[in-house]
């Protein structure tokens, strides 16, 4: 028989999922059900939230606080209903998973960490940028008085030109001090390493 740890990826996983397909079938039909719960929660938010009227109220109507508290709401709601009970469900159900598999069997895949010496990095990046974007916008837009100010009041092109007044502003306030400091070590470390 071929050892686990000579086995790819692929192999090693389609042979857990032959021995344990119990345990993967619960892992998949668990999935499903927050899927579908999630879905299930926000639409039930959307018809109870009074942001945004019950669901009845147009896109013109709406306010930059109204997206923000809309954001905020909706994430909590399913954390609690969601969220929360999928991390129990998951991490008991893991823990006792793992309490009972047989000890070489924990070895193996002890052993497959062990191994990977490298993992692939994500070289995409995640999406701090665009959240701190949207807060640096809704800041802005604060600061300017149109926080509360429905989208329905001015023409679309202001919230685009105000987004790019954002970006501008960011670029100001976190780019100089980025400038002053490459000016700063340029004439003090690298021009005299060139000397």
């Amino acid at each position: 028989m071929e050892n686990s740890s000579e086995l790819s990826d692929e192999q090693f996983w389609k042979k857990k999922i032959k021995e344990h397909w119990k345990i993967f079938a619960v892992i998949i039909s668990a999935g499903v059900v927050a899927a579908v719960g999630a879905i299930l929660v926000f639409l039930w938010f959307i018809n109870i939230s009074p942001i945004g009227d019950y669901g009845t109220a147009s896109i013109d109507l709406w306010t930059l606080e109204m997206v923000v508290l809309f954001i905020i709401f909706s994430i909590l709601w399913e954390l609690l209903f969601v969220g929360i009970p999928a991390a129990l469900f998951f991490g008991v159900g893991g823990y006792i998973c793992w309490r009972r598999l047989p000890a070489e069997e924990k070895q193996e895949f002890k052993d497959r960490e062990k191994k990977k010496t490298h993992r692939a990095r994500n070289a995409g990046g995640g999406g701090g940028g665009g959240f701190f974007m949207f807060i640096a916008y809704c800041i802005y837009m604060a600061v300017q008085g149109f926080y509360n100010v429905p989208f329905g009041t001015q023409p679309y092109s202001f919230w685009i030109y105000s987004w790019f007044l954002t970006f501008m502003w960011i670029v100001i306030v976190l780019g100089t001090p980025a400038l002053i400091i490459v000016i700063i070590v340029y004439f003090t470390v690298w021009r005299k390493k060139s000397e």
